[in-house]
């Protein structure tokens, strides 16, 4: 049976106002795995949780595998009936819906998904509050350029601008996009967290932050997994709940994150 590794993080902002805080769940790169029938195991987690939102950023498919869009539809079908769900595209979604022989299958997931009450983030925000305290999410969808193996152009700031526009400054500004690559450029544009997934822990995980591989080529790619922590911002990588290209893990166990943001502690 298929298992993945539950993976905690808590930060505290000055933006959050009430005690009880929030919490979100995230999903990355499943790509048609199962976890018990009808991925139970995975709904049965996030029902434990109890969070506030789900969040996915991206590769819950695979491109050429039409099996993998009614294993995503299904599971995201019953995440969507008891929580707010949005949805990021990765490069898997991207291919599907600029390919002449699998767009029209993926167009006809993502209206059944859209049906069903899952929130695609193409290039959008999202303004929403949990208990008095006040989101901002926005859905970071690059080109597909970007993820050219084994180089790609650079991501400037002035080029998320262009997708996204600003963050607003004046809620809990959270960036959700797939690939981790532009880290830096995450950073300068300043969310507050900023969420992804895409190098599945590196296929071989050396330490907490650090993975072998990049499935755009390269070795030692930086932000290849974990947390990352720039003046009060933070990044938080997924090594995913499956893989693809390179079907392998090495100290790189599967992981969903659970993210808990809470009021600034008070100093004593």
């Amino acid at each position: 049976m298929n298992n993945f590794k539950r993976v905690r993080y808590v930060f505290h902002s000055d933006k959050i106002k009430d005690k009880r805080g929030v919490r979100f769940v995230l999903l990355a790169d499943l790509h048609g795995i199962v976890y018990g029938q009808d991925n139970r195991q995975i709904v049965e987690y996030i029902e434990a949780c109890r969070p506030d939102a789900v969040l996915l950023a991206g590769d819950m498919i695979v491109t050429r595998d039409s099996e993998t869009l009614h294993t995503s539809e299904k599971l995201l079908k019953k995440l969507a009936e008891h929580y707010p769900v949005y949805y990021v595209m990765g490069n898997h979604e991207a291919k599907s819906l600029g390919s002449s022989l699998y767009e029209t299958n993926y167009l006809e997931y993502e209206r059944r998904l859209t049906k069903a009450g899952v929130r695609f983030l193409h290039n959008e925000k999202e303004r929403f509050t949990v208990n008095n305290n006040k989101f901002t999410i926005y859905g970071l969808e690059i080109p597909l350029i970007y993820y050219k193996k084994p180089c790609s152009p650079f991501l400037t700031t002035d080029k998320i601008k262009s997708l996204i526009g600003k963050p607003s400054g004046d809620t809990y500004d959270i960036l959700l996009t797939h690939s981790p690559k532009y880290g830096d450029s995450y950073f300068q544009w300043g969310a507050d967290l900023i969420l992804c997934g895409h190098y599945h822990g590196g296929v071989m995980r050396l330490t907490r932050r650090h993975g072998l591989f990049s499935p755009q080529g390269g070795f030692f790619p930086p932000y290849c997994c974990g947390d990352f922590s720039r003046k009060g911002q933070h990044m938080l990588v997924s090594a995913g709940m499956g893989e693809h290209t390179i079907p392998i893990r090495i100290h790189n166990p599967r992981e969903l994150l659970v993210i808990d943001i809470k009021k600034q502690k008070e100093e004593i």
